[in-house]
């Protein structure tokens, strides 16, 4: 020890040490033992390392608690024994300028990473935080002239200073008349918050800028929303239709697949969200609830299963192998057999139910031009029970590797249109009937092409006949028959058919079957 550092530690009083160590009991046993540097301590032995290191944390909680304040004017404990911050400026420990401590007295913990040992001691603030691990217990108060017995140090120069009121730790000894700078504070650096929406980061030099702006200014409004005490559904849709718009612009931009599943499922939100809101105010125009009729509640619930219904029928109208009605019907039941892989299971009962004249011919025909595949025969499908379904194949249905299926919806929405579909060709005032399966494709059809409150066309003025012949292929003479059984089955009333148009009103038995249209829906083209 040099004698600059012995005559400092002269002046000053060392600072308080002691450790807690945590050791084996001996070989072949689990038993530890805890000690203590503190010469009143007894040695205790534990049965396990586990509850050894509670003894000794709780042993050292102890001192801490009963040990006084840290002293303003100790000398940090550190230093005797040649920790990192006080090695010598010297061979690879050289720093760019000496240590010096500096800040209050405090008392320090520090333990080893594997919990073997915990040490206490008396340091300055800046040796502390410079001690990986360490954390504070206690800070000493600074002194005061009164308790040193020493004018305080003022700064000299030519502008006007104040000294320091507390003891200033430094490896040196401090010019008289001077005080040691207090330490610099850096300040942490941060990096620039990321603007997010629906917890993706939205790029800084995304283009076009009104796309960017759009999407930040989207996201905060969504936060702002969820700090809302109480729902606004109409304000909730007009939000997810923003963002439906701006994640399809996003995803055109940098074709992000994922982005466009993101705008399709805004898209669904924001009508799940109008849906509700209209159902709550009583005021729902072109969705459940008409404003002079009663509240309906819809096997399909929302608009986009409408839609998906609706693109059901327009392909099968596009690509029925077969003509006629009756192989219309049956296809159109296939396809939302398999919609989404190409593959499903049927039973006998499923056929039998259509109404359909000849089924087992039709199912012949079908898979002799190849478009349905069997395992077996047309006799062992209409023969199936539901215990052992019979596996069915349409292989124009079948995704491929690089192009996407003929249909948007995904396998959750198919089972749900199946469903709706069944239950209108096998309605039991149908069934009761004896309705014709040209009859029950018109009324499936019939249930598509309707306002909300049942009338038959966009806005309750018809359906051109040039549409509905691409739907339902029959000819003029015909379709009046078909009219007059819905009529008589109470599915239809004030049915007119004109050389142009159908009107007519779906009774209320059927309107949680239909699909409403929406107001600015337009016909099919001729």
């Amino acid at each position: 020890m040099t004698e600059a550092a012995a005559s400092e530690l002269d002046e000053r009083v060392l600072g308080r040490r002691w450790t807690v160590r945590l050791d084996a009991a001996g070989r072949g046993s689990a038993a530890v033992r805890v000690s203590c540097s503190r010469p009143a301590c007894a040695e205790q032995r534990l049965p396990s390392a586990a509850a050894g290191r509670a003894a000794a944390i709780a042993h050292l909680k102890a001192h801490l608690r009963a040990a006084p304040a840290p002293r303003p004017g100790a000398y940090c404990a550190c230093k005797l024994e040649g920790c990192h911050t006080h090695l010598p400026d010297t061979g690879r420990h050289t720093r760019a300028e000496p240590w010096r401590c500096g800040g209050p007295v405090v008392l320090a913990v520090i333990s080893d990473r594997e919990g073997r040992w915990w040490q206490a001691m008396e340091c300055c603030s800046r040796c502390a935080a410079a001690t990986p691990g360490a954390k504070t217990a206690a800070t000493s108060q600074p002194l005061s002239p009164q308790t040193t017995g020493r004018p305080a140090p003022t700064a000299t120069g030519t502008g006007a200073g104040v000294g320091t009121s507390g003891p200033q730790f430094s490896d040196h000894q401090a010019v008289a008349g001077t005080a040691v700078p207090a330490p610099r504070s850096v300040p942490a650096r941060r990096r620039p918050p990321q603007a997010k929406i629906a917890q993706r980061v939205i790029p800084h030099d995304l283009r076009p800028v009104a796309l960017r702006d759009e999407l930040i200014e989207l996201g905060d409004l969504f936060r702002a929303y969820q700090q809302r005490t109480e729902p606004d559904l109409a304000l909730l849709a007009d939000l997810q239709e923003r963002k439906a718009r701006a994640f399809s612009t996003w995803a055109d931009v940098t074709c992000d697949g994922a982005l466009r599943l993101e705008a399709r499922r805004a898209e669904q939100a924001a009508a799940a969200a109008r849906l509700q809101h209209q159902q709550r105010t009583g005021n729902i125009t072109g969705g459940v609830r008409d404003n002079d009729g009663p509240a309906v509640t819809r096997l399909l619930t929302v608009a986009p299963q409408w839609e998906h219904a609706r693109s059901v029928l327009a392909y099968v109208a596009d690509h029925s192998p077969l003509p006629g009605p009756e192989a219309r019907l049956l296809v159109l039941m296939l396809t939302l057999r398999t919609a989404h892989t190409g593959t499903g299971n049927l039973v006998g009962q499923d056929l039998t139910a259509l109404g359909l004249t000849d089924p087992q011919d039709l199912v012949e025909q079908l898979t002799g031009c190849g478009w349905l595949t069997l395992p077996g025969t047309a006799g062992d499908l209409l023969a199936s029970r539901p215990e052992n379904p019979t596996p069915i194949t349409v292989p124009s249905l079948a995704p491929k590797e690089d192009q996407a299926g003929p249909f948007t919806f995904g396998k959750k929405m198919r089972p749900k249109l199946s469903g709706w579909a069944q239950k209108v060709v096998s309605d039991k005032k149908l069934r009761k009937a004896k309705a014709t399966a040209a009859t029950r494709l018109l009324a499936l059809t019939l249930a598509t092409q309707s306002d909300a409150s049942g009338r038959l066309g966009p806005g309750g003025q018809g359906i051109a006949l040039s549409a509905l012949a691409a739907w339902v292929p029959v000819g003029s003479g015909e379709l009046q028959h078909l009219v007059d059984q819905l009529t008589q089955a109470d599915w239809l009333t004030d049915a007119s058919l004109t050389d142009t148009h159908l009107t007519g009103q779906l009774t209320e038995h059927v309107l949680p079957l239909t699909c409403p249209l929406r107001r600015e829906a337009l016909q099919p083209s001729e």
